[in-house]
């Protein structure tokens, strides 16, 4: 699968996404990442990527023509891509959705809003906007890393374990995930539950379905 970003701040996803398990991803050539600064697609010798909104009001809007551009050249290295981008008014994200596109192998391209948003005209290019929360942020990097994340794990073979994503919090969409323990057994007076240590794989799924149902 190839992901592509679209952002004023690159730098950002090259660094978080060169880490951990998406590093390994990559490695693995299960993804490939490719960054696209939006700045480089801007208008004139400053590369101008913002203006006032039409009609008034605080801050300012990311014009059309960069982020077309932009979006033009990700669809050009991609043509099969869906274009995705990060906006309160978008659906909610949720892992349902991460693991559909986790399905598929269709290469994806994230538009990461910043200031107070964008010329809405952008629109005409977008498969789907989603929402990381209710709740304002001061750009759509920080959602996109939050939806890139959670679909490249659920690629087979990033994660360590063959069920490792089968067993996680809200992998069905209801219900969290089990407390877990490791060693030492006692830890400041908290012992680990007796069930754990008993060797009883059915008691211990019992227990564990227990406590799923108590946490959802």
């Amino acid at each position: 699968m190839t992901i592509q970003t679209i952002s004023l701040l690159p730098a950002v996803f090259e660094t978080v996404l060169g880490q951990s398990m998406m590093f390994k991803a990559q490695q693995k050539r299960l993804v490939k990442f490719i960054h696209h600064d939006l700045r480089q697609y801007g208008i004139g010798p400053r590369r101008q990527v913002d203006d006032k909104p039409y009609g008034g009001g605080d801050g300012m809007l990311l014009m059309i023509e960069p982020l077309w551009r932009a979006i033009s050249e990700a669809k050009r290295l991609d043509p099969r891509a869906r274009v995705i981008i990060t906006s309160p008014r978008g659906e909610r994200w949720r892992q349902s959705l991460a693991a559909a596109y986790a399905a598929e192998p269709t290469g994806l391209i994230f538009v990461c809003g910043r200031y107070e948003g964008f010329d809405e005209r952008v629109m005409s290019l977008v498969d789907h906007a989603y929402s990381a929360g209710d709740f304002v942020l001061t750009g759509g990097e920080l959602p996109a890393l939050v939806m890139i994340d959670s679909i490249v794990r659920l690629i087979p073979g990033v994660l360590g374990g063959a069920t490792s994503a089968q067993i996680e919090s809200f992998a069905d969409g209801r219900t969290l995930e089990y407390p877990q323990y490791t060693r030492p057994e006692e830890f400041n007076g908290a012992r680990v539950p007796e069930v754990l240590l008993s060797g009883d794989h059915a008691a211990i799924a019992r227990w564990r379905q227990r406590q799923s149902k108590k946490l959802s």
